[in-house]
């Protein structure tokens, strides 16, 4: 069942098969307890390419993610999707999710969440403080070139942002 202190991170999928597979592979084989998808699936099928997964799945929606009714219905067996800002909280940490990093610096000033995870930006953030905030990068590769993905350790409230 994972191990439950660590959670991996997934944004920005955008359609990219091969690298949503390698990120399922990577959680699977890393052992992680959740995996939480912060926005940008695009299609719903998506979802076929996730069904290796054997934790729990939750997500928020992207600024692309236009087919909410077939991205739920199919995510249906993975886990729900839900409108961002989204609170999930896990091993007694608060994890926000959103998609848009708009409001970001105030969220973690506000001192009401142990961890702000996000999107939409394709670029990989990692600020430690009072509030970790987390963006892992894009998985699916098609700005930056980079496929990447993140695991948190709720333990020692750090992430290792891991290259497909």
């Amino acid at each position: 069942m994972g191990k439950s202190h660590l959670v991996g991170l997934i944004t920005d999928t955008h359609d990219n098969k091969h690298a949503v597979e390698k990120a399922m592979r990577l959680f699977n084989a890393r052992d992680v307890g959740l995996v939480l998808h912060g926005g940008d699936y695009i299609a719903p099928f998506n979802a076929r390419w996730m069904g290796d997964l054997t934790v729990p799945f939750v997500g928020v929606f992207g600024n692309n993610d236009g087919e909410k009714f077939g991205l739920r219905a199919l995510f249906e067996d993975l886990g729900p999707i839900h409108r961002p800002p989204y609170v999930h909280e896990w091993e007694g940490k608060r994890i926000l999710m959103l998609h848009e990093p708009d409001e970001v610096d105030a969220l973690a000033n506000s001192g009401a969440y142990d961890v702000i995870f996000y999107g939409h930006t394709h670029e990989i953030d990692v600020r430690r403080g009072d509030t970790l905030v987390i963006n892992p990068g894009e998985a699916c590769g098609w700005t930056t070139g980079r496929e990447t993905v993140g695991i948190l350790d709720l333990n020692a409230m750090d992430v290792e942002i891991v290259a497909l």
